[in-house]
């Protein structure tokens, strides 16, 4: 069976299970990767050929190009996901992928925004039209609830409650985040201005609570571009990446010098795992952990 085929069929599976397109991309565009350097390097285009030794050839060569450990770990999960669903279908006998390791990745140091550069952004867009308000929403929002990106996106308006906003998450999962004043704050003063905005267009996606200009559910592209122009035009550091990912690095680490307990910071991001937002506590510097210690000490709120 030719690799093309099975990549295609298994796009399909994926599909049917209803994979966001952006996930579904990235295991097209990572398998198409490795499907391409096996036919280079070995003129193999057939499925059955294909052989733990090939692969591992793949990743050293991602080693040898400088890639770093996280992103040839990604790879090997799109391939271990691909290679099970041929195997799963009787495409193969056993998976090439069952004896590769993954790559031991260093414990990263993440580095957000300072307060200064906070204040900043939060003031920025002061503006009375409509995107000046909607775009202040979203750099609120995503700064004080540590949404993704996507999920920012797909916001509906029958999701904002009184005292919380449903999130849907990745794998389907729900989880609430609680509606602070500060997002209070700039709901209110957007839906004012949203709500004259979407009068008498009946083409609007109005089920969606951030539209673009032309009334349509907002892309994570266009979320993206928001953050990044709004850092450029508020001065944050060169050297880091003005994104939402960043918006959510910045509310994790403020949640855990706060002093909020690890458990609730992870629920409140919708980590599967715990030992995802532990990768936050390994980046605060000592300072922080001794003022949280000052904060919490056992006689001190005796």
């Amino acid at each position: 069976m030719l690799l093309e085929d099975a990549l295609k069929e298994y796009l399909y599976d994926c599909q049917l299970r209803k994979l966001s397109e952006r996930t579904n991309k990235s295991l097209r565009n990572n398998n198409n990767r490795l499907f391409q350097f096996l036919g280079c390097t070995n003129a193999i285009f057939e499925l059955e050929e294909v052989k733990r030794v090939h692969i591992q050839a793949f990743i050293n060569h991602m080693n040898e190009l400088g890639h770093k450990e996280t992103y040839i770990n990604s790879l090997i999960k799109c391939f271990r996901a691909f290679f099970r669903y041929c195997e799963d279908e009787g495409y193969i006998s056993q998976s090439p992928m069952n004896k590769v390791r993954f790559q031991k990745e260093e414990i990263p140091v993440i580095v957000t925004f300072n307060e200064d550069e906070i204040r900043q952004m939060v003031g920025h867009y002061s503006g009375k039209r409509f995107l000046e308000q909607r775009n202040k929403l979203i750099i609120v929002l995503l700064l004080d609830s540590g949404i993704r990106n996507s999920e920012l996106c797909g916001i509906r308006m029958e999701d904002v409650h009184e005292n919380a906003i449903k999130i849907r998450g990745k794998g389907k999962k729900i989880r609430y985040v609680p509606l602070t004043p500060a997002i209070n704050k700039a709901l209110i003063r957007y839906m004012r201005i949203r709500e004259s905005y979407v009068l008498d267009k009946y083409t609007y996606q109005v089920e969606y609570l951030f539209l673009s200009q032309k009334g349509k559910k907002l892309t994570p592209e266009t979320i993206e571009r928001v953050v990044r122009d709004c850092g450029r035009e508020c001065g944050v550091r060169e050297e880091l990446r003005c994104s939402p990912h960043t918006c959510r690095h910045y509310y994790a680490q403020t949640q855990l010098k706060n002093g909020c307990d690890l458990f609730t910071v992870s629920r409140l991001l919708g980590h599967s795992n715990i030992n995802i937002t532990k990768r936050y506590l390994n980046s605060m510097g000592v300072d922080d952990v001794m003022e949280i210690a000052k904060r919490t000490t056992p006689l001190r709120n005796l």
